[in-house]
């Protein structure tokens, strides 16, 4: 926690620009000034469509061009839409994708009736490391910061698992273990998911996963090596021995689900691994501000939580994505703390996890 502390929102005000494509009303006003926007979106975003997919997908971008264009000029939302390159995808197609379905199961389903863990899944044997529930709970929430961001100290550059690659699971393990090591070691060293993606028998490579059996596997593999021993490549291949130095944990804590300061302790100390629904057309348009609108009605994809704060938008959870930094905010999505409902804004509170090192 004292690491934690030296770590406040001295960024918090400077949020990264959003990178979607600008556009205006006249952009809107003809079907020629829509069709010259698209044209210029498939360049932007290195879209190849041959002519008849184009004409078929100029009816869906067009429509969402128009739907982001009204909820920016509502003037009653903390966030604002944008285009990407999900732009031109239909609902079911992305939600289809291996960008909206990368966990091998609703994680939902492994909590009891109550909301509690059914088990503590962890590689510990020292007595010290066996909480029963990760991240201190409400109480130590209490001796939390007001707002942490441990961007620039413990987060590496954004990625991007690809579209044709359903590895979230290993890219939000990834940057939880790349936090704890830097927080332990004062060295920020980006770490491979293609190693997980290959190697991780446990998990599905680009089929989906989960994060804590990849903490499992980082575990029994006796280490993870770093990205440039082991590219990614955006598709599964043959584990192969990789020779560097690998960046070992000694396991791995659940956080208390449903649980707000118990989610703002643990994030308060290193990143986080959490699962998401991001299968909706809100979230999957996001472009910046506090989000609190509808994030989709499953836990399918994975992300980190790498901070907390508020502003004007209200309090807010930073999550870094593996969609690319032309995705949100550089990457990153504000997600409201104000939650309505008991699992969180985006269902944030459901399930998490840390890794430990010593």
């Amino acid at each position: 926690m004292a690491a934690a502390l030296l770590v406040v929102a001295m960024a918090l005000s400077a949020a990264p620009a959003a990178s979607s494509i600008d556009y205006t009303e006249h952009d809107l006003a003809s079907e020629a000034s829509l069709r010259a926007l698209y044209e210029r979106w498939c360049a932007h975003y290195d879209m190849a469509r041959d002519v008849g997919e184009k004409t078929r997908r100029f009816d869906l971008f067009k429509e969402n061009a128009r739907r982001i264009y009204e909820h920016n000029h509502q003037g009653n939302a903390t966030y604002t839409l944008g285009l990407n390159r999900f732009s031109d995808m239909t609902d079911e197609e992305f939600s289809l994708s291996p960008y909206g379905r990368c966990l091998t199961a609703p994680v939902v389903q492994r909590m009891s009736a109550d909301g509690e863990n059914e088990e503590l899944h962890q590689q510990e044997d020292d007595a010290s490391f066996n909480l029963t529930h990760g991240g201190g709970g409400a109480t130590a929430a209490l001796g939390a910061p007001p707002a942490v961001d441990w961007r620039g100290r413990a987060v590496t550059r954004v990625k991007d698992q690809g579209l044709s690659c359903g590895s979230c699971w290993a890219f939000s393990a990834v940057a939880a273990v790349e936090g704890i090591n830097a927080i332990r070691t004062r060295s920020l060293v980006p770490l491979s998911e293609q190693q997980l993606v290959d190697c991780d028998r446990a998990d599905h490579g680009c089929n989906g996963g989960l994060m804590t059996t990849a903490f499992d596997f980082i575990v029994s593999n006796r280490g993870i090596v770093p990205e440039g021993a082991y590219q990614y490549m955006g598709r599964q291949g043959r584990c192969r021995h990789a020779t560097a130095p690998p960046v070992t944990i000694d396991g791995y804590r659940k956080v208390q689900p449903f649980d707000a300061n118990a989610l703002m302790s643990a994030v308060a100390a290193q990143p986080v691994a959490v699962a998401i629904e991001a299968d909706a057309w809100e979230f999957r348009h996001y472009r910046g501000g506090v989000f609190s609108g509808n994030c989709g009605g499953r836990l399918g994809h994975a992300a980190t939580a790498v901070g907390y704060g508020a502003d004007a938008g209200g309090p807010f959870w930073i999550v870094k994505n593996s969609w690319g930094p032309r995705w949100g905010e550089g990457g990153y999505v504000r997600i409201s703390r104000n939650a309505p409902v008991r699992q969180g804004v985006c269902g944030i509170l459901t399930e998490s996890s840390y890794p430990v090192k010593r």
